[in-house]
């Protein structure tokens, strides 16, 4: 394939960016240019909940001279994702669609899941160094102005991902207002994030061992530039002795000092020491022994996505199998019977697989599947009789890193349907479709493996009541729990899906329950599942 041109553009919450890059199968993924534009969108929307008219113009003028360069490069696709302060402005509709009108670019709000898996590609897309690094416990820090994204792993698995409160900015702006030395607002930061890890250090790192840590985003970026100021001979990957040595030099630093040596304005140096205090306590919190900044941002993540989604740079790490493993370690946390799920997920799975062309749906719609499986007696943990509504706000209440807050929506129903009557017209979406589509899922390539999708809320729900009726039918041949039809043939015949299975006891439970969600299965799907028991002998 022919190398292509693509451009990756960041509205972030202290800068616009603009990366451009070529990919092709023989070289992967080059960055040939990057652009940056500071402005505190954020500091706007943290403070206010909206983004200023001032701040607009300035964004529109960017992202006009952006597309400029777009041009001069003859980009052949773009991506523009906006993050956590167009995210949370209450007035974001509005400047969207001003920046759409006034600069035909079409940008897509992201969630904080989906932008920490970007950065997550990123990282991947170094294969060597991050194969090899992930084999010893390993933590990922992405330290951004709005909030700060701790992620685990452990031989090769995503244990858990977990989204705090500690973005620089946010906390910049909270000691802003407290009156006192330089050497309190350190104390008050470190009281900050200790407070903020006192939970995540008693639910994942009590028995854990953590050889390695990974910065990511801006700032742990723009720490890395000055490290290498303070010390000229400084690799990318520091023991915890390098940071407390660069962490000590700028303790004793005033925010002038800081302008002058590192090359910054007074705005990045305030950043500095919320940033460099963070990274540098959970080093201690953690007893890391090494810290690697592989210096990626969030545009080297969308260009690693676009060249997935595109099959123009195959990657060894299974991004997918990232997303299922920390779905199963939120199953294991709620405490889901293990047996039945895996069990439920072949039976599922097979369904999904023998019934491809009636129910026209892709392989994206086949991962919401498999983990609305894993997930669907969550709600057990909080209450039994109430199962299906706690298993619902469970899901919604919790980031699963790779998964849009659309796709999280849609597993939610399909849990809150598999015991509950369904009607299309009670399924209410708190996301907004409009937005969704108009934000770039029309334009750029979709999540799903490079299929394009237009979605509207009545394609939403037809999906929701398709994995709904997949699930209550694999569900339904595990009803005693005994994995009795475990082993069992599905085939297509004469408009019938036909489940065959040579069990030598009793399947009066499994035969009962399965009659009970024909009906719905057949008025989804227009075909008859049919369930034939042969005794062997």
């Amino acid at each position: 394939m022919a190398i292509q041109t693509f451009a990756a553009i960041d509205v972030g919450s202290f800068e616009v960016e603009l990366g451009i890059y070529e990919i092709s199968n023989k070289n992967g993924i080059r960055p040939i240019d990057h652009v940056r534009h500071v402005i505190a969108l954020g500091k706007d929307t943290f403070s206010t909940g909206k983004i200023s008219y001032d701040l607009v113009e300035e964004l529109c003028q960017v992202l006009k001279d952006f597309s400029v360069i777009m041009k001069s490069y003859r980009v052949s696709a773009y991506t523009a994702y906006a993050t956590s302060a167009m995210r949370e402005a209450k007035n974001n509709p509005i400047i969207l669609e001003q920046i759409r009108v006034r600069t035909g670019l079409e940008i897509k709000l992201i969630s904080n899941s989906e932008q920490r898996f970007l950065s997550y590609k990123a990282i991947a897309s170094k294969e060597s160094e991050f194969n090899t690094i992930i084999q010893k416990g390993t933590a990922i820090v992405d330290v951004g102005f709005g909030s700060m994204q701790l992620s685990l792993f452990d031989k090769d698995a995503l244990i858990t991902t977990q989204n705090l409160p500690l973005g620089a900015l946010k906390i910049r702006d909270l000691i802003s207002r407290i009156p006192t030395n330089v050497k309190m607002h350190q104390e008050i930061i470190r009281e900050l994030v200790d407070n903020e890890l006192f939970v995540f250090r008693k639910m994942y790192l009590k028995d854990r061992e953590i050889k390695n840590l990974i910065g990511i985003g801006d700032n742990a970026l723009s720490l890395y530039k000055q490290m290498v100021t303070v010390d000229k001979k400084m690799p990318d990957r520091m023991t915890a002795e390098d940071v407390n040595r660069f962490y000590d030099a700028l303790f004793h630093m005033s925010l002038q000092q800081m302008e002058d040596l590192f090359g910054v304005n007074e705005t990045y140096a305030e950043l500095m020491m919320p940033s460099a205090i963070i990274y540098k306590r959970i080093l201690e919190i953690t007893g890391a022994e090494q810290f690697w900044l592989p210096g990626i941002r969030l545009c080297d993540g969308m260009a690693a996505e676009y060249a997935d989604n595109s099959r123009q740079v195959k990657f060894k790490h299974s991004f997918e199998n990232d997303i299922l493993a920390a779905s199963k370690n939120m199953a294991k946390r709620y405490k889901c019977h293990t047996g039945h799920n895996q069990i439920l997920e072949i039976y599922a799975m097979d369904i999904f697989d023998t019934i491809r062309r009636y129910h026209g749906m892709n392989s994206r719609d086949r991962l919401l599947l498999r983990i609305a499986v894993l997930l669907h007696a969550c709600g057990k943990f909080i209450s039994i009789r109430d199962a299906n509504e706690c298993a619902y706000n469970i899901i919604m209440s919790t980031e699963i890193i790779g998964l849009s807050h659309l796709e999280r929506e849609i597993i939610a129903n399909v849990v809150r349907y598999n015991i509950r009557d369904f009607d299309y017209n009670q399924i209410q979406l708190e996301t907004d479709i409009d937005r969704e589509v108009s934000g770039g899922l029309k334009n750029s390539t979709a999540s799903s493996g490079g299929d394009k999708e237009t979605l509207s809320v009545n394609d939403i729900r037809i999906k929701i009541a398709k994995l709904t009726a997949i699930l209550r039918l694999a569900n339904s041949m595990d009803r005693s729990h005994k994995q009795k039809l475990s082993g069992c043939k599905m085939a297509v015949r004469d408009e019938q899906l036909v489940i065959t299975t040579d069990y030598p006891g009793e399947i009066l439970l499994e035969q009962m329950s399965f009659q009970q969600k024909a009906d719905f299965f057949e008025e989804i799907f227009g075909i008859r599942p049919v369930l034939k028991h042969k005794r062997r002998g």
